[in-house]
């Protein structure tokens, strides 16, 4: 269902009904773990994708840095410029 690069492969699923009483397969919420990471300022041009591709050489890997931060929307991050937020070593 999910890419081997995604953060919701391998999760378990369950059964729920959308809001019409659809019935709909849903990941299971999973646990943030902790994830420690290296301080970094926020700059006009960043995006968390770019940042992580930067990192890791890959931009699909982004979810590892709104892991390492407290933000619901990923996109938020880089929002605000001098923000410091962590990004994970490699």
């Amino acid at each position: 269902m999910f890419l081997k690069n995604s953060r919701y492969f391998g999760l378990p699923t369950v059964a729920a009904k959308d809001r019409n009483g659809r019935d709909v397969t849903a990941v299971k919420l999973r646990r943030l773990p902790e994830t420690p990471g290296d301080d970094y300022a926020v700059t006009s041009s960043d995006r968390v994708d770019i940042i992580a591709d930067a990192r890791y050489s890959d931009a699909t890997r982004y979810w590892h840095v709104a892991d390492a931060n407290s933000e619901l929307e990923a996109e938020e991050l880089t929002q605000q410029v001098g923000r410091v937020i962590e990004v994970p070593p490699r």
